[in-house]
């Protein structure tokens, strides 16, 4: 899954990839200058995120203390 994940990513053109012939194979991968363009709303998210996480948390406990019957709704 991490690999297939990380090739979109090559192929979007957010990261490179460089493989060493070396004995284990090592793989490095680095952010493209788009890929650190790409970062800059996901930190915005990841903060909005870190704010906002208690009332998220409150919400999901509120919905899971529901009947089963009003989840559904």
């Amino acid at each position: 899954m991490l690999t297939a994940t990380l090739r979109r990513l090559e192929r979007d053109g957010l990261l490179t990839r460089h493989i060493y012939a070396e004995v284990p194979p090592r793989v490095e991968y680095a952010l493209t200058p788009l890929g650190n363009q790409f970062m800059q709303p996901v930190r915005g998210l990841v903060t909005w995120l870190q704010t906002h996480w208690s009332a998220i948390r409150s919400a999901r406990e509120q919905f899971d203390g529901r009947s089963p019957s009003r989840k559904a709704s």
